[in-house]
Formats: C-alpha cells, structure tokens, sequence
C-alpha cells in the first residue's frame, strides 16, 4: 500500500515544499500541465503525492484520506476543532511564516489594546446601533481570542478577498488576519494591537492521527520521517 502526501498544488507554497524535501533527497514533482493535479515522488518507495490547496489539506488529514500534509498552522487551527485529536504536527519547515493579527485602523489613537477595543466597540454600538464589524477568515480563531479576552460586542464578517481594505471600503471597523511584514496594514492606515497577536503561522509538515496504515505503509512512514529528520 502506499503512502498518501498531501502538499499545496500552487504558488510559492508548493515550490517551497519541493524544495525542502528535495534538500533531503525525496523529489517531488507535479506531472502533466498546470492545470492537472497529479504529480510523482521520486527517491523513496510507498509515498504518492496529492497535489490540494492549502486549505483542503487540513480536512484532508482529519478524514483520514492522506496520511501526511504540509500546511499552515493558521488552517490546521481555523479549520479542525479539537485539532490535536485527528492530526500531530511532525515537523516546521522554516518558510510561510506569517502572523494572525487584530489590527483597527491607525485613527483610533485611544485603541491600543483588547481592554480598549472592548470599551470602543460597546461606544460603537451605542451611537450607530449595530455592533462594530470584525473583517475576517478566520472565524473559529477569532471567536475563540476574544472570548477568552473578554471581548464580547462585535460581529465578524466573513472576508474572502483583500481583507485589509475592509476599512477603507466601509465594510468592517477593524480586521484579523495574517501578515509577514505588516506593510500591506500599514499601506491601509491600519495598526497591531499590541496585545493582538493571535497565533503565529508557517507551513508544517503534519500526519493524521486517524488515517488506517497497515504493516507495510507503517514502515514506510518510519523510513520517510527517518529521511526527513
């Protein structure tokens, strides 16, 4: 039977992974087109790779349906509730690494922390009559931050485009999102939070806790994480 490696089909990612494994002597290839998700590892026995987005890959693994996937910490996180349970983190790559943030916009000269943000979104509510608006994609992560920091009044808005322009289209009042060196926030008006920091992000190698292996796939994990360590 064979090993099933899930690994991003697109971009940076994706090349940045071939990269790393083929440092380690295990080539990894996509075969066919552009267009075509098929691909070819060479350099170890009893490993496919499954070319998906980044975001599939988390799903992937809690299902069971591959064995290993490199991926963000963000969407691991984001997407699987009790994480822990269905996948374990294996290895960090040193590449992807980004920051999930809750930034407000650069004008709020009295809104520098979670305890100021709270006090600003009830002022909020009292004078436009609707809760101030969270721009996002990451509502799991989000929730989950402000609860435990005891902010309550505010709704999030599902973001799937740039979500750094949210304010400035009037959107949301302020965002959570990832960023590397903060200029695209900067570039929009907006500013970190200093106690906003959520989670920091960068691509890791993961394996499912719940995938089935038999004798012959277990060896051949114990032969790859030995190359790979």
């Amino acid at each position: 039977m064979t090993l099933k490696l899930g690994v991003p089909s697109k971009g940076r990612l994706m090349e940045k992974t071939f990269d790393w494994f083929g440092a380690r002597g295990i080539q990894l290839a996509r075969t066919g087109s552009e267009r075509e998700y098929a691909g070819v590892v060479e350099g170890i026995e009893g490993v496919a790779l499954v070319l998906l987005s980044a975001g599939e890959i988390p799903r992937e693994l809690a299902a069971g349906r591959i064995h290993l996937g490199v991926t963000g910490t963000d969407l691991v996180h984001e997407k699987l509730a009790l994480w822990n349970q269905s996948v374990e983190s294996i290895t960090e790559l040193g590449f992807g690494h980004a920051d999930l943030i809750l930034a407000v916009p650069q004008g709020w000269t009295d809104v520098d922390t979670l305890h100021d943000l709270d006090a600003a979104a009830a002022a909020f509510r009292g004078v436009h009559g609707h809760r101030l608006r969270i721009a996002t994609k990451y509502h799991r992560l989000v929730r989950e931050f402000l609860r435990e920091a005891g902010v309550a009044d505010y709704a999030l808005v599902d973001s799937q485009g740039a979500t750094e322009g949210s304010v400035a289209n009037e959107t949301a009042e302020a965002i959570a999102d990832i960023t590397s060196t903060g200029e695209t926030l900067r570039a929009n008006h907006l500013k970190i939070l200093s106690d906003g920091l959520m989670l920091r992000s960068q691509a890791t190698l993961w394996q499912s806790r719940v995938a089935d292996m038999d004798t012959t796939e277990r060896k051949n994990l114990g032969e790859l994480l030995k190359r790979l360590g």
